[in-house]
This record gives C-alpha cells, structure tokens and sequence, in this order.
C-alpha cells in the first residue's frame, strides 16, 4: 500500500510514503548484516552522535500490558525513527501474540514520514536477540561450557538462535515454571541443532552455567549470587526493561569484576542497574556502557575468571539501526 504525498519543489519532494507488511520484512532481514548495523548505532550512542530522548511508557494493570515508545536519530543521517512496540501478557487466552508494533520512519532533512514498517513487534524482537549476540561476542568467556536461559518465550529462543556462529557452544539448560512449555522448548531448540536439557529450578541454570542470559517479565530476583557458579560467569539480563522488573539479584551486580549497560541514562532508572544502585550495591561511576567496548575505548572483559554482566534496557538505536537497513533493504527490492 503506498500513500501519495506531494510537497512541491521548494522544499524536499517525496511522492511516496511506503507501507511495508511483516511477510515482506520477514524476507529481507536475513539479507542484512545486523551485527555490524546494531554495533555501529551502540557506539555512536557511546560517543554522543545520537540523539535518544528518554522512553516513553504505557503501563496497562487490567489487563497486564506495556507499551514503550523509543525514537530518536543519529547526527547527519537520512532519517529519523520513532518506534511503538506493546506487550500484553494475557494475550495467549485469547489467541494473539504477546507482542504488537510497528517502527516509523521519516526523514531527518524536512520530517516528511517515509515509511510504515508494520512489523508486529518482530524487528524489536530481532534488535533484541542481536544485541545479545553483541554482547556475548565482547563479553562471553573464550570457553562456554554450557548457556543457561531462563525463561521459555520468544526472546529465549530467538537470544540462543542468534548465538549461532558467536559461540561456539550448543550445550543448553533451560529453566522455566511451565514443563509443557519447557518441552516445548526443549523440542523446538533441538530441532534447531541444540542440545537441550530442562530444568524447573533456576538455581540449577545459575550453579552449571557460565554463559547466562535471562529473558523474564520478572519483579523479583531469580539469579541469586549464592547460587552462581563461581568463576568466569557472564549474564547478559535482557528482561527488565522498565522501573519495576528484576531478575538479577543486586548482590551479583555487586561481586561482578565488571558491569555494563545498553545505556547508563536508561539503565539508572530501569533494568538491573537501577536496582543495584537502589541497594547501594555499586556505584554510577563503575557502570561501563556497551558502546565504549565495542569502540574499543574499554577492555571489557579481562580473564575467563571473571564475572560480568550486562544489563540490556533496549536503547533507540537499535531500533533505528534495524529500521533504516531493512527500509533501504525493501526500496531495493523493489527497484531491483
């Protein structure tokens, strides 16, 4: 579907808003190198070349529910991107994914819309997943003996989906609170050429795992540093994107030879950061962001022996990152 626009010839003229559907997003993703797009919008954020206004936030009680809209640009670039992306958690009962969305693109020279990219929550899924693989690439131990995931949702598979060719690993043990569902896991992942064991007690994923990564709506801890496997753990937490969640016990935080957030601005009012600042368990000062190691400006880790964590709030660029690659990926297609 395509919506006429004509602004004349005093300013920029751009004939055609584009609307572009999942089925056709779906096809071009895999066409797009999106380690190196995300890599490249964390650093800019990193160097201050991006423009990220604080998130926008809908927090539904009846029924559960959160939309988040993030927007903003990277300086001298061609577009802008404000994106909307919602989950409702009961959605299940009445047969609907949890997940809805679409990502908006205009250009940043005259603020003319350019596209509608009514993705349905799946290229904020996509973001997410890769921006775990970045961070298992900087900060995983060279070794991973076995990758721990809690939980059973769309991130838990699509997180270890796109570990793929990062590490060399395929020795998984998932936890989670339903055995339908862990069996349903268990099934899909193995089909996907992993090695898949179950488990209903998290502490099992925190002693025997050294690359942990958490993907739960959770408002309580579920990693707790006593349980923890003692030497050289990375958790990448992924889950606690807004004020009230926590998966990751402060105490862990605090033991860690290093801490690292998506966004430090984000992170002190969200996620596992914010939380263990709460507790006084580390201090702003200490908190490295994700940018910064991948441009080199911090080590990141040090020595298989250490613990780190990073805590992932999702941050604007990616989803800028991923929209203008897949926009320009679809313009191509179709003038191709």
């Amino acid at each position: 579907m395509q919506i006429g626009y004509d602004f004349g010839t005093s300013c920029e003229r751009i004939n055609w808003m584009k609307l572009f559907h999942l089925d056709e997003i779906k096809k071009v993703v895999p066409q797009i190198d999106l380690m190196a797009e995300i890599e490249a919008g964390f650093e800019a954020y990193s160097a201050g070349q991006s423009v990220v206004p604080p998130v926008g936030e809908l927090i539904m009680d009846d029924p559960p529910g959160e939309v988040h809209i993030k927007y903003g640009y990277i300086k001298d670039d061609d577009y802008y991107v404000i994106k909307i992306a919602s989950g409702f958690f009961d959605n299940h009962k009445l047969g609907l994914p949890t997940s809805a969305g679409m990502m908006l693109v205009f250009s940043q020279k005259t603020g003319t819309p350019v596209a509608v990219l009514a993705d349905e929550g799946y290229l904020t899924d996509v973001r997410t997943a890769v921006a775990g693989a970045i961070t298992a690439k900087y900060l995983a131990p060279k070794k991973v003996e076995q990758i721990g995931i809690v939980g059973t949702g769309i991130q838990a598979r699509m997180q270890l989906q796109y570990l793929k060719g990062i590490i060399d690993c395929t020795d998984v043990l998932v936890w989670g609170r339903s055995a339908d569902k862990l069996a349903a896991y268990q099934a899909e992942m193995q089909a996907d050429g992993f090695a898949v064991s179950t488990t209903q007690s998290v502490d099992d994923v925190a002693s025997s795992c050294n690359l942990i990564i958490t993907t739960t709506p959770a408002v309580e801890p579920l990693i707790k540093l006593d349980s923890l496997k003692k030497d050289g753990v990375h958790i990448t937490a992924m889950g606690s994107d807004t004020p009230h969640k926590q998966e990751v016990e402060a105490g862990v935080l605090g033991a860690a030879d290093l801490v690292v957030a998506d966004s430090i601005p984000q992170c002190l009012v969200r996620g596992e950061i914010s939380k263990a600042l709460g507790a006084n368990a580390i201090e702003q000062n200490s908190v490295v962001e994700l940018g910064t190691i991948i441009g080199g400006e911090h080590p990141g880790r040090m020595s298989d022996s250490q613990l780190t964590v990073a805590d992932l709030t999702g941050v604007a660029v990616q989803d800028i990152q991923i929209s203008k690659a897949v926009f320009e990926a679809l313009v191509d297609q179709q003038s191709g």
